[in-house]
């Protein structure tokens, strides 16, 4: 084997292993999404009695959840890292939905959940305000915390993907870093 493919077997390695690293803290933070938040949050499908109309809301929620998905694993295999602020990406993830908002992992879980709470039926006082307090410290987490520890790591590069990509309302074409 010669040096060259012994460097490549070791970067596709490396991309496996921090893919499946991505992959098994998204299923951790999924199964936070679906088994614990829901019913602290109200979430209850009855379909007894339910309007039909409703089911149209797992349309947005799988989705979302599918951008998501799709996003921790461009974390893994391209960014060589997880979501997890304890082991962030390596490099500037800036693939696939990446290259329409900032933040798509967030977006499409919000798009996940707004689909779960039309076809729960219920939104309640308790479960808009814990939405809307989330919200809030998920954009003052991003707007204070994440960015600006981007833009110390990944500079000038950070820096042009925010003035061409915005933080939560995507683009309508994609958007490609000139060469």
């Amino acid at each position: 084997m010669t040096a060259q493919q012994s460097g490549e077997a070791s970067v596709s390695g490396e991309r496996w292993v921090t893919t499946l690293a991505s992959l098994l803290v998204g299923a951790g933070f999924f199964a936070l999404w679906f088994w614990l938040l829901p019913g602290w949050l109200g979430f209850r499908v009855e379909t007894a009695g339910a309007a039909s109309w409703r089911w149209l809301g797992a349309v947005p929620s799988v989705l979302g959840f599918a951008v998501a998905l799709r996003c921790i694993w461009d974390f893994g295999w391209t960014g060589r890292g997880t979501p997890v602020p304890v082991a962030p990406p390596q490099r500037l993830v800036v693939v696939g939905f990446y290259r329409y908002v900032r933040n798509p992992l967030y977006v499409g879980f919000a798009a996940g959940w707004i689909g779960l709470w039309i076809v729960s039926g219920r939104p309640n006082t308790a479960g808009i305000a814990a939405v809307a307090a989330v919200a809030l410290g998920i954009n003052l987490f991003v707007h204070f915390c994440e960015e600006p520890t981007l833009r110390k790591k990944f500079g000038a590069d950070y820096i042009e993907y925010c003035r061409n990509v915005r933080r939560w309302w995507p683009r309508l074409h994609v958007w490609n870093k000139p060469q």
